[in-house]
């Protein structure tokens, strides 16, 4: 019998009313079988052995506290065999379609952009619980599904979500996104998934599985990550999240930024990436290349990405070198400069962080206020 969590708002599910049709993955315990129950599909999370109960029930906890469009819905459970009812994710695992050997769909700058801020609003999410923050612990592409034709992205697999013992156990295969302090056995917070996060970003801009270079065991990667080494860095990656992501994966925790100001700092890059509710486009669908609509990220080409980036990085030059020229001028005729100078402080003061949006937005919603001719 499997013991409900308290105050949870999911249902005890019968057996007999799922109809099982097929295997379609795994999990941090047992196997995924896509599955049918009143009238919708689901999928089901079993386990082969009393060995992963307790990676079942941390998940089964965890899942029954959550409510957010970017984690994925538990429907309830079941005691005889022991499983849980899920949503099920069409589009499959953000790792299959990055790394699939079938014919995988192209995408753009924006959906890849979209799938990390997402990715981003749930992690946060789970570290603003109370009384405690709730750490993934093991957030990688297999652990991140695709619904709505790729457009939205579910986090899943919460089996390890309290359990560092099934986690180091079970999940050797996450060492390329593990950040250093869990495997290193020294204490660690939320930051770890930051680090994962970070690396993520890395992956899914680039097309390639993080670390494949260094090959062997996942110990060999382990110890490459504690020595200090990362993903390589990006060819014309634009500054602002090149930052971001070296923030991310810093070897000292309390160097990374929050979750929330990750979220935040891709909410802000977003503006600059429109598209990313487009479904995804197979390879037969898409249009020639020469229209410039094929995915950049798909052929490990970033110029897609730094076009849009690259306009906003010269928008904001061109609107900090208008704004001294504001405070030259108003200082000539003898009106305040204060506040156009405090935004170049401010300005610099954020200099390590991503300051897309901040100068347009000050500049224009100000302008009117700071410059006023004498009357």
């Amino acid at each position: 019998m499997v013991e409900t969590p308290a105050g949870c708002l999911f249902e005890d599910i019968q057996y007999e009313d799922i109809q099982v049709e097929a295997a379609v993955g795994r999990g941090t315990f047992g196997v995924v079988f896509k599955a049918v129950w009143k009238g919708k599909d689901v999928a089901i999370k079993t386990i082969e052995s009393e060995n992963e109960r307790n990676a079942f029930l941390v998940e089964l906890r965890q899942l029954s506290r959550v409510n957010h469009p970017n984690i994925v819905k538990l429907y309830g459970s079941c005691d005889n065999p022991v499983c849980l009812v899920m949503e099920y994710a069409e589009c499959g695992s953000l790792y299959n379609l990055l790394h699939s050997a079938d014919p995988q769909p192209h995408y753009t700058a924006s959906h890849a952009m979209s799938w990390c801020l997402q990715c981003a609003e749930g992690v946060a999410y789970l570290h603003a619980m109370k009384p405690k923050a709730l750490i993934h612990r093991d957030l990688k592409p297999p652990n991140l599904l695709l619904v709505a034709r790729g457009t939205v992205l579910k986090i899943c697999d919460f089996g390890t979500a309290c359990d560092i013992q099934t986690y180091m156990t079970n999940n050797k295969g996450s060492a390329a996104w593990m950040a250093p302090e869990v495997f290193e056995g020294s204490n660690y917070s939320e930051k770890c998934d930051v680090f994962s996060w970070g690396i993520i970003l890395w992956e899914v801009i680039t097309r390639k599985k993080p670390f494949d270079e260094i090959g062997g065991s996942a110990f060999c990667i382990m110890w490459a990550v504690h020595r200090g080494t990362r993903p390589p860095l990006i060819k014309d990656l634009p500054q602002p999240i090149e930052t971001l992501m070296t923030r991310c994966w810093d070897k000292e925790p309390s160097q990374r930024p929050s979750m929330e100001e990750v979220k935040n700092t891709m909410s802000q890059l977003m503006k600059y990436f429109p598209g990313s509710d487009e479904p995804l486009k197979l390879p037969h669908q898409s249009s020639d290349s020469r229209s410039g609509s094929s995915s950049a990220t798909s052929t490990g080409n970033f110029s897609a990405l730094r076009l849009p980036l690259m306009h906003a990085c010269e928008l904001f030059t061109l609107t900090e070198c208008v704004c001294v020229c504001v405070c030259v001028c108003l200082a000539t005729n003898g009106l305040d400069s204060s506040i156009p100078l405090a935004y170049l402080k401010l300005d610099h003061q954020l200099q390590v962080r991503c300051r897309l949006g901040l100068w347009e937005t000050l500049f224009l919603n100000n302008f009117l206020t700071f410059y006023r001719p004498n009357d």
